[in-house]
C-alpha cells in the first residue's frame, strides 16, 4: 500500500492531482488508516497511468470517466470504447482543420507586415484584423 505522495511519485503527478482526480470520481483509495490517511494499491497506479495516457490521447476527464465507466461495466464491449476513441478522432481531425486556417490566416497577415518600423498607427496587421471585424459586423447586421 501506498500513501498519496508515494503513489504521486510512483506516476510522477502531484498529490493535488490524486486529490483532483478522486474529487472528479475517477481515482479512489483503496483504504484510510485510522488517522484517515488515504491508502492505494496497484490498481491506483494503472488507473494513473490509464487517465495519464488517455489524456496523451487528447481525451478531457470527462470523457476519461467515461472511459473507465465502459471499462468497468460488464455490459460494455469493446465496439463501445471504439466509439468514443472515434468521436475523439474526429473532433481532433476537426479542431485541426480550425487550426490550419488560423494558422494561414496568420501567416497572411505576418507577409502583409513588411516593414516592421512603422508606426503601430500604421501597422497592416492591426488595419487587416479591424477591417475584417468590422465586415464581420456588417454581416452580423445584415445577415
Amino acid at each position: 500500500m501506498l500513501t498519496i505522495g508515494k503513489l504521486a511519485l510512483r506516476v510522477d503527478v502531484t498529490t493535488d492531482t490524486v486529490r483532483y482526480y478522486e474529487k472528479e470520481g475517477l481515482l479512489a483509495p483503496a483504504r484510510k488508516t485510522d488517522a484517515g490517511y488515504r491508502l492505494y494499491d496497484d490498481v491506483a497506479i494503472r488507473r494513473l497511468r490509464f487517465i495519464k495516457q488517455a489524456q496523451h490521447c487528447g481525451f478531457s476527464l470527462a470523457e476519461i470517466g467515461e472511459l473507465l465507466a465502459l471499462k468497468s461495466s460488464d455490459a460494455a464491449c469493446c465496439k463501445d470504447v471504439k466509439s468514443v476513441a472515434i468521436e475523439k478522432k474526429l473532433h481532433l481531425e476537426h479542431k485541426i482543420k480550425a487550426l490550419r486556417v488560423m494558422s494561414q490566416a496568420l501567416s497572411e497577415l505576418i507577409t502583409v507586415c513588411d516593414d516592421e518600423t512603422r508606426p503601430l498607427q500604421e501597422c497592416p496587421i492591426l488595419a487587416a484584423l479591424e477591417s475584417s471585424m468590422e465586415k464581420q459586423l456588417k454581416g452580423d447586421r445584415n445577415g
